[in-house]
Parts: structure tokens; C-alpha cells; sequence
């Protein structure tokens, strides 16, 4: 049973920070009743602004009584984005696996934010991805929102845990698999 106990200890510091995590983010959100909450809006607004860098003419809006904010093109809603979008919940995850895995405090100092921000900028690019899908091509839209564009954010997470387990942390990756297989 020895052995398990660094598993059993990695499992304990994740499911504690992701379900505390959650619960004050839940509250966060809650607080904000049927309006959208502030992360949600910069990151649609962002969203906007890069779109029209780009050549596109939109605007935003918070949409009455519900979470969401709308990108608006030639007055008709392209695409809704809701607070899930806002990648707080995958920052969560990102968060838990990190606190949970360990390693110096001096390396998460720096790589948490990094981390977190490489996070965030992906999903800015993935709404900033729905929206095109969602203007022309809608009919894709809720299988490459739903199924694509989630394995892409979540694989990108993944590489930042490969990143900091085996280039950050210097644990190997492969070394532990051979252990485990002897």
C-alpha cells in the first residue's frame, strides 16, 4: 500500500483543489445571476477586436437574462459565447494537476502564469475559430465546438502537464512508465 501513497497523495491535492476550485468559481458565477460575467465579456470583446483586426465587422453585447455575450455582424447574432468559454474551467484542471504533481515552488512561480496565459490565448484563437465556423460553415458548428476544438484546448493542456513534468520538473516521463512496468 506504500507504494500508492504518492498516487493516492497526487489524487487527493487534484480532486480537493479541482472540486474547491469549482465551488468558488460556481459562487463567482452564481453572484452574477442571468448577466454574463466579467471574464466571459473580455474574452468575447477580445474576441471582437482580433475579428475585426482581421477584416470583419462585429460588435458585442451582453444578451438579456442569460450568461452569454453576442458577437454581432451586420446586426444579426453570429455567434454566442457563453461562460464556459471563458477557459476558467480548464484553467482549473490546469491548476489542480500542477499544485497536485508538485515540484518547486520557484518553477511554478513562473510557469503557472505562463501556463495559465498560453491557456488563455488558445481559447481567445478558439472563439475567434467558432466564429468563422459559426458564419460559414454553421452547419460543423456544434460538432467541431463540441468535439475538435475541446480535444485541441485539452491537448494543449496536456502538452503544458508533458512540459512540466519532464522539461520543468525533470521527471521522465518514460522512466516512470518503465518502473511501473518491471
Amino acid at each position: 500500500m506504500k507504494e500508492f501513497a504518492p498516487a493516492f497523495r497526487f489524487l487527493i491535492i487534484f480532486l480537493g483543489l479541482y472540486v474547491g476550485l469549482n465551488v468558488v468559481y460556481g459562487m463567482w458565477i452564481s453572484s452574477f445571476g442571468k448577466q454574463a460575467d466579467p471574464a466571459t465579456i473580455l474574452i468575447t470583446q477580445q474576441t471582437s477586436w482580433i475579428l475585426n483586426l482581421i477584416g470583419e465587422s462585429t460588435y458585442t453585447q451582453p444578451k438579456p437574462n442569460t450568461p452569454t455575450v453576442a458577437i454581432f455582424k451586420d446586426m444579426r447574432v453570429v455567434l454566442s459565447v457563453f461562460e464556459g468559454c471563458n477557459s476558467i474551467n480548464v484553467m482549473i484542471v490546469f491548476i489542480s494537476f500542477l499544485f497536485a504533481f508538485r515540484g518547486s515552488w520557484k518553477k511554478l512561480a513562473w510557469f503557472l502564469p505562463v501556463g495559465l496565459g498560453l491557456i488563455y490565448i488558445a481559447n481567445l484563437f478558439r472563439i475567434v475559430a467558432l466564429y468563422y465556423v459559426a458564419e460559414y460553415w454553421r452547419q460543423y458548428f456544434y460538432y467541431i465546438h463540441k468535439y475538435m476544438f475541446t480535444a485541441v484546448i485539452y491537448l494543449i493542456v496536456f502538452i503544458l502537464w508533458w512540459w512540466w513534468i519532464e522539461k520543468v520538473s525533470g521527471v521522465s516521463v518514460k522512466g516512470i512508465l518503465k518502473s511501473r512496468q518491471s
